[in-house]
């Protein structure tokens, strides 16, 4: 299997091909492949989790990914997946060179997938929520929250990020975010534009991806956003929830989601552990972009940071 995965601008991926095409004719063709946008395999891994535990969170983790027999490209796990929502970040935040990422690395690099979810780093004396997208060559991008909870006390402990990040894989463009970015939707509103080209050329990303500790008591502004954000940017949405009660006795029952481009739902899981895989494919957002081109009439706007 080869992989060719930038978390970069589509500009940068549109130079690539160029130089490509007039300097190696064969790498071209390869390149012009993969972006041509295949199919696309995502896994959802919607469980409990281990209450402040991650040695018992990654070995949980490592046994479900390990049964995983259909073939996949992206695996993705919820919000904290090796702690839980928790504020304890003095006792349980790592480094970028520590325990979970060398986990999520040697997991990646022997089931040769992509590997998703969010952990707790401390970096330069602050904590971050932070959404790793971990390649199975070690390399990796990363995305932190935006929108701390501030009903949970998140912004106390927590500093917010202020870049989007948009990873790309076999030229499927996904937008990552994190569980309370959800209700803020234009954090995550499809620009009518790619960087680098003409307005309503080409939509910005094609899966909004959310990783998220939702519980229960909120769970209908969670499936009815989900739905919410698949149509208002004409793309698939896939949103990974955990299940059962954390440390503060608060319950989750999952609803983990996909979405396709129209508000269809593909997949939903209530109140169960479960894993869950599903092929994406081109045609489907093709098709609905063509026959309702609605993304090329969104307005313009800037986002102030």
């Amino acid at each position: 299997m080869q992989w060719l995965s930038l978390p970069l601008s589509n500009d940068f991926t549109l130079k690539l091909l160029k130089r490509s095409a007039t300097a190696k004719p064969n790498l071209f063709a390869f390149l012009q492949y993969l972006y041509t946008m295949p199919s696309l395999t995502i896994t959802l891994i919607q469980t409990n989790l281990h209450w402040e535990n991650r040695t018992a969170n990654l070995d949980m983790f490592s046994k479900k990914i390990e049964s995983i027999q259909e073939k996949t490209e992206v695996i993705v796990l919820p919000e904290m997946f090796s702690t839980g929502f928790t504020m304890n970040v003095e006792a349980l935040s790592e480094g970028m060179n520590d325990q979970t990422l060398q986990w999520m690395k040697k997991t990646a690099a022997d089931k040769r997938v992509i590997i998703a979810g969010s952990i707790i780093i401390e970096e330069d004396k602050k904590y971050f929520n932070r959404l790793i997208w971990m390649l199975p060559t070690g390399e990796y991008g990363y995305y932190d929250k935006r929108h701390l909870f501030a009903y949970g006390n998140e912004h106390t402990k927590f500093t917010a990020g202020n870049k989007r990040v948009i990873a790309s894989v076999k030229g499927w463009k996904l937008n990552l975010q994190v569980c309370y970015d959800l209700r803020f939707p234009v954090w995550a509103r499809q620009s009518p534009f790619s960087a680098g080209e003409e307005p309503g050329v080409t939509p910005e990303y094609d899966v909004l991806l959310y990783v998220a500790n939702w519980p229960q008591q909120r769970i209908y502004a969670w499936k009815s956003l989900l739905v919410a954000r698949a149509i208002e940017n004409q793309c698939y949405v896939v949103g990974v929830n955990r299940v059962g009660n954390d440390g503060n006795n608060v319950y989750h029952n999952g609803n983990s989601m996909i979405i396709d481009p129209t508000g269809e739902i593909v997949y939903q899981k209530e109140n169960e552990e479960d894993i869950f895989s599903y092929t994406f494919q081109k045609e489907r957002i093709v098709q609905t972009r063509k026959k309702f081109p609605f993304w090329k009439d969104a307005d313009s706007f800037h986002i102030n940071l």
